[in-house]
């Protein structure tokens, strides 16, 4: 399948990998558009349904059986796009939820929470997808789903889960009406402990962000 007829209508719709690369070339679509700014009463919730439906295709790559690609060395793909400006794009529109804790891994126990960034977990993401998706366009097909099912289970995956997590946390607060603990001076350089965490992170309560974000408590 090569670039030419990456969006070919001969193309079967039910074909696994067509299925994949087009969940997450609509993915990469979405997020850039977001991070253009134009519409950023919609970011956050936007944005939740698009991990959302990402992780349904990392899902289906998950349950998957190991996919073998068919070089045994990766072809080059030449050098990475560069996201800084896409990070940078989302730190500004997503500013006053950006930080959140995470804890990396649920069965490692007694794991303090880690600070981290939306907009750093988002471009994180878009670099492994972008780089299999060079592959998918250049006709590699299995190398693509190869490298997607690999980085999923390696890094996107559990990046975008947290995401997803973080982004449903902030409309449920807002939803249900139910402010956020006062935060301040969140440092994503520190490794903080639960307290610190509760008592560290910026000053954001639901009244301040629901109308810039394009969230709505319910009544």
């Amino acid at each position: 399948m090569s670039d030419a007829t990456l969006h070919a209508t001969d193309q079967n719709p039910d074909d696994f990998a067509v299925q994949i690369a087009d969940q997450i070339e609509s993915f990469l679509v979405a997020v850039t558009e977001v991070a253009k700014g134009d519409e950023p009463d919609s970011a956050v919730p936007f944005l939740l349904l698009e991990v959302s439906q990402l992780m349904l295709a990392g899902g289906r790559l998950g349950a998957h059986e190991d996919i073998v690609p068919d070089e045994r060395y990766e072809p080059d793909p030449g050098p990475e796009q560069d996201v800084d400006l896409l990070r940078e794009n989302l730190a500004r529109i997503l500013d006053p939820i950006d930080v959140y804790s995470e804890v990396f891994d649920p069965y490692e126990p007694r794991k303090a929470p880690v600070p981290a960034r939306i907009s750093d977990d988002l471009t994180d993401v878009i670099t492994d997808l972008r780089h299999g998706m060079v592959h998918y366009k250049a006709g590699r097909t299995t190398e693509a789903l190869w490298w997607w099912q690999f980085s999923y289970f390696s890094n996107w995956g559990s990046t975008a889960s947290a995401t997803l997590r973080a982004l449903q946390s902030v409309v449920a607060h807002v939803r249900l009406n139910q402010p956020l603990e006062e935060l301040d001076g969140l440092d994503t350089d520190q490794d903080l402990g639960d307290d610190a965490l509760e008592s560290e992170a910026a000053r954001v309560m639901v009244q301040e962000i629901a109308g810039p974000l394009g969230l709505r408590p319910v009544k």
